[in-house]
């Protein structure tokens, strides 16, 4: 299986430049946390990985069988817990313009599987994830 690389470099007092292939994210705290706010906090950045992740499988999936589904969006929720501080569940809330309930229900599932972040954390958190609208 091919390996996935990233890198992180400090940028200033509180931030970070992380780096995936050629794309480049900051990385900071929050003020109320000690930061700049330069960026997005590294548990934010990982939820984005999340998001991504399952978007881009279930764009695929919708590509793939040339639907007709527009503006599909997702939106995440997580929840913490301390001792160690770690997220304990995480939603996913998708919403899209679609005609077949039923179609859009398993393409849901179908991008959940497909995605690696996904399957990752599925032992580790609850994961949810579901149709909106």
């Amino acid at each position: 299986m091919p390996q996935i690389y990233v890198s992180i470099a400090q940028k200033g007092k509180t931030e970070s430049t992380a780096t995936a292939r050629t794309h480049n994210v900051t990385i900071d705290r929050s003020e109320a946390k000690g930061g700049t706010d330069n960026g997005a906090m590294g548990g934010e950045v990982f939820l984005m990985g999340l998001a991504g992740c399952f978007m881009s499988n279930l764009l695929a999936a919708i590509n793939a069988r040339e639907l007709d589904i527009t503006n599909v969006a997702a939106d995440l929720t997580a929840e913490t817990v301390e001792k160690p501080l770690r997220f304990s569940e995480i939603d996913i809330a998708v919403t899209a313009n679609y005609l077949d309930k039923k179609e859009m229900e398993k393409l849901i599932v179908i991008a959940e599987r497909a995605c690696l972040v996904a399957n990752t954390l599925k032992d580790a958190v609850k994961l949810t994830v579901r149709l909106v609208n």
